[in-house]
């Protein structure tokens, strides 16, 4: 079960570049139901992730870099690039993605959570604005189908 929160930024957190970074490339084959590839940094995933907002089934399997190059012309939408950067805040961890390419200017904070009742009850950084939880145009199935543009 995955159970995160979304939100827009008003501002970049200070010292943005002493967090680790990954570079995220992802496409989606299917987003009824959600199925994804992503290749982030040296590794390949397949995803499958049920209906839901807040929170979801989502499953992950390994693929290999053929199999991924081998997928990748069969998505549809737009190809998604991004920089994450994991922030640690508290007990959690903040992931702030940076879009670039087609999805750009776009930036999101996602934070992941154990229990739906932890969900509700964070309270955000100051540098959080908007939550976007429940707002479809701002998960990346979504923002594949170039909607967003």
């Amino acid at each position: 079960m995955e159970i995160e929160r979304k939100f827009l930024i008003s501002a970049l957190p200070e010292h943005l570049s002493d967090y680790p970074c990954r570079k995220i490339e992802q496409a989606y084959l299917c987003t009824d139901p959600v199925i994804r590839i992503r290749r982030q940094d040296d590794s390949y995933i397949l995803t499958y992730k049920s209906e839901g907002m807040l929170s979801h089934e989502e499953y992950n399997l390994p693929l290999t870099a053929d199999a991924y190059e081998h997928l990748k012309p069969k998505a549809d939408g737009i190809l998604i690039s991004k920089r994450r950067y994991c922030i640690p805040f508290g007990k959690y961890t903040i992931e702030l993605d940076i879009f670039e390419g087609e999805a750009a200017p776009l930036i999101l904070a996602e934070v992941e959570f154990p229990t739906v009742e932890e969900a509700e009850a964070f309270l955000p950084p100051k540098w959080f604005a908007e939550d976007v939880t429940y707002c479809q145009k701002y998960y990346n199935s979504y923002i594949s189908t170039g909607c967003n543009n």
